[in-house]
């Protein structure tokens, strides 16, 4: 298949006029001016935008399903969905739950991806299910969120390792609260075995700081469950900034943070750091109303999910949303893409196969119009 006259963004996260050819389900070349080969399928994005499919590696669930759920009807829906709204590689989240639902969770992910590997190009109709976000137990029960604070619990390195053995590494991020009792010997141990984020923290500046120093490299939905920069209170925001290296989540969905926040977000780590991600609930794709998450009720309504006391418990967008959002409040192209595409891709480790438009690669790519309002024209999951 032969992709003519395209804009592409190209892996140097920048768009450039190109041809791309994709065989099977890789990139196979690009380069200007491709001639089609005898009977070659070509399609025509004169006037288009190619941009990498989307990887969001912190959702719950979409369309009446939850990753908790555990189903195979789960994590199908929830893949079928991502891939039809631009969200080709998914890492969803879990709650905090006592350690045996996750390990189930975890179990169920797994099978569901191998079972998406076996399938051979079947699949290529899916989201690719790449790995699970441990969204907790191992937070602050001061600042929860929409989290149940029964199943809250000190850190427990043991445990995670041999989650991590047994699922073949399947659990890519971890989120912890550096300044609870355990968190600083919990992290060294695990931080070369998974990404461990800070979040749903009361740090302030020096714990979230000794956190980052022990090895954690992420923070968990920027400005949302920790203490805000204060000019003598900086908090774990500007810890991260200072640390150099830390990958801060971001929610963009119009409700969550502010234009101007998001803006001072990606000036302040700039985008080579920065991810955006959805946080989305059960609640997506379907109409306002009540619906469960991590066992308890969440109600839908205002374009967001909220819990009974208006406490905001996840968005009602996906993540190509929140891209085409940052676009509309005034971040660049280049950098909404690359925060939306290949940062959360890198921050997984699994830029090698996903997340920039480069011969070798996995042809999951999108579409776009970007002359209206980034409207999503067409998903491409491979040879067609």
């Amino acid at each position: 298949m032969l992709i003519s006259d395209a804009r592409v963004y190209g892996p140097d996260f920048a768009f450039h006029k190109s041809d791309v050819r994709v065989r099977g389900t890789r990139i196979a070349e690009m380069a200007d001016h491709l001639s089609a080969a005898p009977g070659e399928k070509q399609i025509d994005a004169h006037g288009l935008t190619l941009i990498p499919g989307l990887t969001d590696i912190h959702f719950h669930g979409c369309v009446g399903v939850d990753t908790n759920d555990a189903t195979e009807e789960t994590y199908r829906k929830m893949c079928s969905y991502e891939r039809s709204e631009g969200v080709t590689q998914i890492c969803p989240a879990t709650m905090t739950l006592p350690e045996e639902r996750l390990e189930h969770i975890v179990t169920a992910a797994a099978s569901y991806r191998k079972k998406q590997m076996a399938s051979g190009a079947d699949w290529q109709a899916e989201a690719a299910l790449v790995g699970v976000n441990l969204e907790g137990p191992f937070i602050s029960p001061d600042k929860v969120g929409a989290q149940n604070p029964e199943y809250v619990h000190r850190p427990d390195a043991a445990w995670l390792v041999q989650l991590l053995e047994e699922s073949g590494q399947f659990p890519k991020l971890i989120t912890v609260a550096p300044e609870v009792p355990g968190a600083l010997d919990f992290i060294r141990q695990v931080s070369d075995r998974i990404r461990v984020s800070v979040g749903h923290t009361s740090a302030d500046y020096t714990s979230a700081a000794a956190g980052f120093a022990a090895g954690a490299k992420h923070l968990t939905h920027l400005y949302n469950a920790m203490n805000g920069i204060h000019h003598r209170k900086p908090g774990p925001i500007l810890a991260a900034f200072d640390a150099g290296d830390v990958t801060p989540e971001l929610i963009c969905d119009g409700i969550h943070v502010h234009p101007a926040a998001v803006r001072a977000a990606f000036r302040l780590f700039g985008a080579e750091r920065m991810i955006l991600i959805s946080d989305s609930t059960r609640a997506v794709g379907m109409p306002d109303g009540c619906y469960e998450m991590g066992g308890q009720n969440i109600y839908k309504h205002d374009h967001a999910a909220y819990l009974q006391d208006g406490t905001l418990a996840g968005s009602a967008t996906n993540v190509y949303g929140c891209m085409a959002n940052a676009i509309r409040f005034g971040i660049p192209e280049e950098a909404a893409v690359r925060a939306a595409a290949f940062n959360p891709a890198a921050a997984i480790g699994i830029a090698a196969e996903y997340g920039s438009i480069e011969p070798g690669k996995m042809a999951r790519m999108l579409l776009v119009d970007p002359a209206s309002d980034y409207r999503l024209v067409k998903v491409i999951t491979g040879e067609e």
